[in-house]
């Protein structure tokens, strides 16, 4: 079942027009992979999908589940179920990561969630990231390693459990083992029937998925589609026959 459409999407920054009429469609589930050049447009998509107020549309629309996005804001679609990680986590003075969470899920759900609870799913999630749970009472990413950052937005994810996640570049920076760790967690998240989009360069976050749906963006457009065989062209070939001469 379809849960996100993107149809001739257009988008821009500054008047500057960064996508070009993009096209493409999640399901229910699966596990789709974005690949490209540096500045082709992957992040830019990721964030004109959230409703990031820096991109503005112009042209083109985005269903999920069905109803039109297009013009709603960012917090609205976290609501719906859409999570998107970031490349940089920010770092967040004066708030606990445990505190950040339980809002961030009492936000999306609407309903409070009994302390008990929370830190029971949130020890079981900390427990498959191989998070030190003193990290629960630090403030949010402040004093993080870039690879500690990376696992708490994958805390994140197991946490508020979105119908859609959007991972841009978590893989990015981190070591063999932080790479592992993370896979797990995102793994685990896949288990419990959530969509992904990923948004990488290296495919060693893809080992332990299967993925269903690969797309190469160049210069703003999606450039090919295929299956898990483009993720392995690109290992060999790199991007050279997607670029524009």
């Amino acid at each position: 079942m379809e849960l996100l459409r993107i149809e001739n999407l257009s988008a821009s920054i500054e008047e500057k027009e960064l996508l070009h009429s993009v096209s493409l469609t999640v399901g229910q589930g699966e596990t789709h992979v974005l690949m490209g050049p540096n500045g082709a447009g992957k992040s830019t998509l990721g964030y004109t999908v959230m409703g990031s107020p820096e991109y503005q549309v112009t042209g083109g629309s985005i269903f999920f589940e069905g109803d039109d996005i297009t013009g709603e804001s960012a917090d609205k679609r976290a609501k719906r179920g859409i999570f998107l990680s970031f490349q940089n986590p920010i770092e967040i003075a004066g708030i606990s990561l445990s505190d950040f969470l339980r809002n961030a899920l009492e936000h999306t759900t609407g309903t409070r969630m009994k302390l008990w609870d929370f830190k029971k799913q949130l020890k079981a999630a900390m427990d498959i990231l191989q998070i030190d749970p003193a990290y629960a009472d630090r403030d949010l990413n402040v004093g993080f390693s870039g690879g500690e950052k990376k696992k708490a937005e994958i805390l994140q994810l197991l946490m508020l459990k979105p119908k859609l996640a959007i991972l841009d570049e978590t893989d990015s920076g981190l070591d063999v083992d932080a790479v592992k760790t993370v896979s797990a967690g995102i793994a685990e998240y896949r288990k419990n029937g959530g969509s992904l989009l990923i948004i990488t360069h290296n495919t060693k976050i893809l080992e332990a998925l299967a993925v269903d749906r690969t797309h190469i963006i160049a210069d703003g457009r999606i450039a090919a589609e295929g299956g898990p065989e483009l993720i392995e062209e690109i290992n060999l070939n790199g991007f050279d026959r997607f670029t524009e001469k």
